[in-house]
């Protein structure tokens, strides 16, 4: 480590579950001499799978670093999940990579989570290159997925590296750049030969198109092509390098995992002419608000971001940080934005998936570990100062889409579920814990089912206690609906010494949605004095928070103060504080109560074949659709659909969709609810408190 930044390349591996991301890895590092032989994902030995749940399950759930030296450049690679339920994971990796390589199946193409990262690579203006993997398996195709990746995306695919048959008859590879043929046999690194003459008028095609597309790359070479027809090694070299690194080109790559094969053209590849991140930039935050762009730059104070924590029961807990400006060695003094209190690494660490290696500095561009540092979080930005200083832009990262209410038979085993759910949601930014204090519920979100059970499944078999969960009971709302007219009322109490006096007159009326709260003072002459106004609204909030049809929360209503009247001697804060109440509670019935339930904007991908059913769904559930998008072969589905209808959503869709479909969820506003609907909230609600008292 510490190598130059312009040796250094970063690189996220993504694509849909089950393409063979794993196994790619396992291959690119097989070829840096970083492990002694790749393993299979069955074998449960891979350097990305390492944790007991990935093995037992074979899936990825957790992103994976691991780097590799590979003539004279630093590479890291980062395995991500493949699943939308640990998006989380990948949008870290996605934050510390330069450059990113999709793997496609050769049998399917574009999937929906292909489309889906495809999408977030747009709005980042990532580079990206493909990797068509498993042409060893039957039915698949390479010519039939290129054709299906251009017409679902706007990019200009080039073919860098083309297959030799498919399926039983897949013999190898062939680098269009340097005219070489590359057969792999099983455990083995490919060895490259001459091409055979039965695949010469397919080179041919491909390369035509390797050249057009290679004069895409730089304006200058697109003069040149058209001029001559034709470009050269040395500027089809130029022309895929700045046109990856701009992204206006994808280069595509295949192979087969299994094989090996497609292996070392891709890590070529890779070290000549992926972006390092030299040149480029990380958004930041001035003390004052402002955004900024912070160059890669050795030469500056040190600064990083901090993109991804976890708990490691021999290692601590395990900050990966990605080096922006300056030079981290174990003697740097930094601060963590917040603190004012001096840090230091002690040690710092590259990794090779759970194997963590010492090392001694780590440069602009490079992605290290710091352990044991309890004051560094996801997200966190380390400086040299500890004054004045800019924080990085945190992960973008999505809303929860999938919640449950928890809880345990008794005390000790829910301290043991929240310690540990603690440490969870200090891993996983994307999984929040909280305490409901409308519904009395601990409610545990995350993205989705999937995502829940194993965490929780996890601390029932560690901590060997009962997690019983449910489905949390939605945050409904109260509003009224009009004017309420001057309502009055009077506070008083006598009962030896001083009593209590106080007397209100109010008008309530409606707000817009989203109010909220408004007070205005229209008393006159002083009836009231001002010192009491304070106790007024306090009244106004408590009623408020009590509600009236099912005790939720009033929200959108304003408060007019009409007139008072005190008593020189009973008269306090409190007293009015209980008349206001008592006058608000009046008005407010008399204002036409309703109740207002949580509506959500929907986003769901699906193939065209599941259209109708979804749509009809939809409607069941009350929906209102708002519009429909096509993404290649995918429809998605925009709507506005009450909370209440979506607490299994992720349950439903994966029924209808075979489990292929996928969806995107975020609060929108409120809406008046009525009639049997009504009626149904009120009567659980009486229900609850009546079990309560």
């Amino acid at each position: 480590m510490g190598l130059a930044t312009t040796n250094v390349r970063n690189v996220a591996i993504t694509g849909h579950n089950g393409t063979g991301k794993t196994a790619l890895m396992e291959q690119l590092l097989f070829y840096c001499d970083a492990i002694p032989k790749p393993e299979s994902v069955e074998s449960g030995k891979t350097i990305s799978d390492f944790t007991e749940e990935e093995i037992n399950d074979k899936i990825s759930i957790h992103s994976s670093i691991a780097h590799a030296q590979w003539k004279e450049k630093a590479l890291t690679f980062i395995d991500t999940p493949g699943t939308a339920d640990f998006i989380g994971e990948t949008i870290g990796a996605l934050r510390a990579a330069e450059a990113v390589i999709m793997v496609v199946d050769a049998r399917d193409g574009a999937q929906v989570e292909t489309i889906k990262l495809w999408r977030r690579l747009d709005a980042t203006n990532t580079p990206r290159a493909i990797f068509i993997n498993t042409m060893d398996r039957e039915h698949s195709d390479y010519s039939k997925v290129l054709d299906s990746l251009n017409e679902e995306f706007s990019a200009s695919f080039v073919p860098v590296v083309i297959p030799m048959g498919s399926a039983e008859k897949f013999k190898g590879v062939i680098n269009l750049m340097n005219n070489k043929a590359y057969t792999a046999t099983s455990g083995e690194k490919e060895v490259s030969g001459e091409i055979p003459v039965e695949f010469a008028s397919f080179v041919e095609e491909n390369r035509l198109k390797l050249i057009e597309y290679a004069a895409e790359g730089a304006d200058d070479l697109m003069e040149k092509y058209f001029e001559s027809g034709t470009l050269d090694i040395d500027d089809i070299r130029r022309g895929l390098h700045e046109g990856l690194r701009n992204n206006r080109v994808v280069p595509v790559f295949c192979g087969a995992t299994a094989y090996g094969a497609g292996i070392s053209s891709l890590l070529t590849f890779i070290a000549n002419n992926f972006p390092s991140p030299e040149g480029m930039s990380e958004e930041a935050l001035q003390p004052d608000g402002s955004s900024i762009q912070v160059p890669f730059d050795d030469e500056q104070p040190f600064s990083a971001l901090s993109f991804k924590t976890t708990i490691d029961q021999f290692s601590g807990k395990l900050s990966f940080i990605k080096v922006v400006t300056g030079v981290l060695t174990p003697e740097t003094d930094f601060y963590v934005s917040g603190s004012s209190r001096k840090e230091r690494a002690s040690k710092l660490f590259c990794a090779l998936g759970k194997k963590l290696v010492e090392t001694n500095k780590l440069s602009s561009g490079e992605i290290g570990v710091i352990a044991k540092n309890d004051n560094i979080f996801t997200n966190s930005t380390l400086t040299a100062h500890a004054e004045n200083a800019i924080r990085y832009v945190p992960l973008a990262l999505p809303q929860p889409v999938y919640s449950v209410a928890i809880t345990t038979d008794d005390k000790k085993s829910m301290d043991k579920m929240s310690e540990s759910l603690n440490k969870v949601t200090e891993e996983d930014k994307t999984v929040s814990l909280s305490f409901n204090e409308e519904t009395k519920e601990t409610v545990l979100a995350g993205m989705g089912e999937l995502h829940l059970n194993k965490i929780l499944n996890k601390i029932r078999e560690k901590q060997k206690i009962d997690i019983i969960t449910r489905l949390p009971r939605i945050a409904y709302r109260e509003t009224i609906t009009k004017k309420s007219g001057i309502c009055e009322f009077t506070h008083k109490k006598q009962s030896g010494g001083h009593g209590q006096y106080a007397k209100v007159m109010i008008e309530v009326e409606p707000l817009p949605r989203s109010g909220d709260y408004a007070f205005t003072n229209a008393v006159k002459g002083g009836s009231v004095s001002k010192g009491y106004v304070p106790g007024i609204e306090k009244g106004f909030h408590e009623a408020m928070s009590e509600g009236l049809l099912a005790g939720y929360p009033m929200v959108d209503i304003a408060f007019t103060l009409l007139d008072g009247k005190e008593h020189p001697v009973d008269s306090s804060e409190m007293a009015f504080k209980l008349a206001a109440k008592g006058a608000a509670k009046d008005a407010m019935q008399k204002a036409g109560p309703v109740l207002l339930e949580p509506y959500m904007r929907l986003e769901v991908f699906i193939e065209n074949k599941y259209l109708g059913e979804i749509l009809s769904d939809l409607s069941a559930k009350r929906g209102r659709v708002l519009g429909q998008d096509e993404i290649g072969h995918l429809q998605v589905v925009k709507a506005e659909v009450p909370q209440a209808e979506l607490l299994s959503y992720s349950i439903d869709l994966k029924s209808m969709t075979s489990g292929t479909g996928s969806f995107e969820l975020t609060f929108d506003h409120y809406e008046q609810i009525s009639g049997k609907l009504a009626d149904e909230v009120i009567k659980d609600a009486e229900t609850r408190k009546a079990s309560q008292e």
